[in-house]
């Protein structure tokens, strides 16, 4: 079931509610520059198990609103906070992937881990997207002006190009397509709001403010949020649960999808 959910005035999010029926309740946040129909191959399996899947398309993104201002990390975590207390979640689990998964966190630290029971990173752009002197990981600063100016001159070869770092894997040109597609139907201006939150956020001071149970899912292939992103985020969150994807890129959700939904479902229990 799909709805809309006011976040502030004049700013609805769209939301996709995959409910079996008192089952346990999963918040999915997406990756830029994408949207909820991301976790396609989790909502197909998920709910079948029981769980309630719940994936929201960030403003600008997907069916979502798409206002001018908004898109700093502060912003979109009070975005997702609207949306919990609006369904009223309580004991759910979060999870969020690439740039959701930095969103998650920030939810986290500015929320007191606000009705979440358990915290999923997939993939996190965390805790650092860009390298800094004390941060020797992930993409440069100006590789990241080089991908807005893109956005600015050729938006769809720019996610092209963008989409071609995503799978350690073959996948089909039909499913290439598809999931271009996805970066596709966002607004232009959130694309590049987006990349000027991941070059810019720092999140290394929201990672002792997590106080749940954390289990860190990344790809040891990846080349756009390198296997050290999560190891600092291992490192830095207490008692959390590193789970190495050793086929996988980023989209570890994809390419590694039977381990991935097995594990995401021990984990919750």
């Amino acid at each position: 079931m799909g709805y809309y959910i006011p976040v502030e005035r004049n700013v609805n999010l769209y939301v996709e509610d995959i409910d079996p029926g008192n089952g346990k309740p999963i918040l999915f946040i997406h990756g830029w520059p994408l949207n909820q129909e991301m976790y396609e191959y989790q909502f197909d399996q998920l709910p079948k198990l029981g769980y309630r899947c719940i994936g929201v398309d960030l403003r600008g993104y997907g069916k979502s609103d798409r206002p001018w201002t908004g898109y700093s990390y502060d912003r979109l975590a009070d975005d997702i906070l609207a949306i919990v207390d609006t369904l009223g979640l309580d004991d759910f689990t979060l999870a969020g992937f690439s740039m959701g998964g930095a969103i998650a966190i920030r939810y986290m630290g500015r929320h007191v881990d606000h009705r979440v029971s358990k915290l999923a990173l997939v993939s996190a752009a965390a805790p650092v997207f860009t390298r800094r002197p004390d941060y020797p990981f992930g993409m440069t600063k100006e590789e990241v002006n080089k991908l807005i100016e893109g956005a600015y001159q050729d938006r769809p070869q720019m996610l092209s190009d963008f989409g071609n770092l995503f799978f350690a894997r073959y996948v089909t040109e039909s499913f290439k397509n598809w999931f271009d597609g996805l970066g596709l139907v966002a607004s232009g201006h959130a694309t590049i709001q987006g990349l000027i939150a991941l070059r810019d956020e720092d999140l290394r001071n929201d990672l002792p403010k997590i106080h749940v149970p954390t289990a860190i899912f990344h790809g040891v292939q990846d080349r756009i949020c390198p296997f050290a992103f999560a190891q600092a985020m291992h490192a830095g969150i207490r008692d959390s649960e590193l789970i190495p994807f050793e086929k996988s890129g980023h989209g570890l959700f994809y390419c590694e999808r039977e381990k991935f939904n097995r594990e995401l479902a021990h984990f919750i229990g």
